[in-house]
């Protein structure tokens, strides 16, 4: 994307807050210690099932609870967590709007009319495989719309309007869907799923929505040093390099990619691609690509906490992972608000 690597120049001019140990950047320690903590999650995620901690006596029951119900579970919730996290950072630092989340681009809101749409039906009934798909075609149906209204060549702002525009229609589809449900069952299984949860998914989910979101991620982890130059302002940046135009297509496939495979296989899970880097921006620095991937790893270990904390209060299952994440966020997105109001009146 581009020859020139801006973070050079900026850790030149920024050695005295580098703070060496051991041969390590600042940065680098963070990630690192970052990444421990997700895998200790990683772990403590496997452990837990219904009756707490631990795996059966029987050799053929733990080989059969760990490898076809914790592991799928616990690879979706670090994949969909470190997605879902890299994917705010990548859109705050393109949009320079500390208020972006994956969701601003409509892929979940297309996601999930897809996979309502698979209920409403009744597909997702007689194909197992329906709703995840279904949630697939929704968030490429999405992203192709946002990309023909917003336009080619057009600001980030028109982006940012064609997300918005395209989330209020799939979420008012998605109302007519639910109003117009056949039958009480089909209603609770389209609320429950909108809920986001990671319980009764499979490894042919995990085969599903994995290299997507790796995909997704390999993607946005490139424009780092775009978004670097992109601080310096627009100009600035293509005088580095940088093209706007390809810069936008890989953020804009890169999140579809992402965000839609998370969505299509575990419902909406907010907040965590607003939060993630907000809190992580202060220890990371202010340059973006110095928060791409502490971003990602504090996204796996807020989803992998969240759900652990899910099993532990709610073995049954009654409270989904998207409550958890929104009764974490939406305090956090409210503080913000405020915070940022009172820098404007600054």
């Amino acid at each position: 994307m581009t020859s020139i690597d801006p973070e050079a120049s900026v850790e030149s001019r920024d050695r005295s807050g580098r703070a060496m140990a051991g041969g390590l950047p600042k940065r680098w320690r963070l990630t690192l210690a970052i990444a421990f903590a997700s895998l200790v999650l990683f772990a403590i995620s496997l452990g837990i099932g219904p009756d707490g901690l631990g795996l059966p006596a029987d050799a053929n029951a733990r080989r059969l609870i760990l490898l076809e119900i914790r592991l799928p579970r616990a690879v979706l919730g670090f994949l969909i967590g470190g997605t879902l996290g890299l994917c705010g950072a990548v859109l705050q630092g393109y949009l320079r709007n500390p208020l972006a989340e994956p969701g601003l681009l409509g892929v979940s809101g297309g996601a999930s009319l897809g996979a309502v749409v698979a209920i409403h039906s009744g597909v997702a009934g007689a194909f197992a495989l329906a709703l995840p798909l279904g949630g697939l075609l929704g968030a490429g149906a999405a992203t192709i719309a946002v990309v023909l209204l917003a336009g080619e060549r057009s600001a980030p702002i028109s982006l940012i309007l064609a997300g918005v525009a395209i989330s209020s229609l799939a979420a008012a589809l998605t109302a007519l869907a639910l109003n117009l449900a056949p039958n009480p069952f089909a209603s609770v299984e389209i609320l429950y799923w909108m809920m986001g949860s990671l319980s009764d998914r499979s490894l042919l989910h995990v085969w599903i929505a994995a290299p997507l979101m790796l995909a997704g991620t390999a993607l946005l982890l490139w424009t780092g040093p775009s978004l670097d130059a992109l601080t310096l302002g627009e100009d600035a940046a293509q005088n580095l390099g940088v093209d706007p135009t390809r810069l936008r297509r890989v953020i804009v496939a890169g999140v579809s990619l992402g965000v839609g495979a998370a969505t299509a296989v575990a419902g909406s899970i907010g907040f965590v691609g607003l939060v993630v880097p907000h809190l992580l921006r202060p220890l990371a620095g202010f340059e973006p690509r110095r928060l791409l991937a502490p971003s990602f790893f504090g996204g796996a270990a807020l989803v992998l906490a969240a759900d652990v904390a899910v099993r532990i209060v709610s073995p049954s299952g009654d409270i989904k992972l998207g409550v958890v994440t929104a009764l974490v966020g939406a305090p956090f997105f409210l503080w913000l608000v405020v915070a940022t109001r009172r820098e404007l009146v600054r």
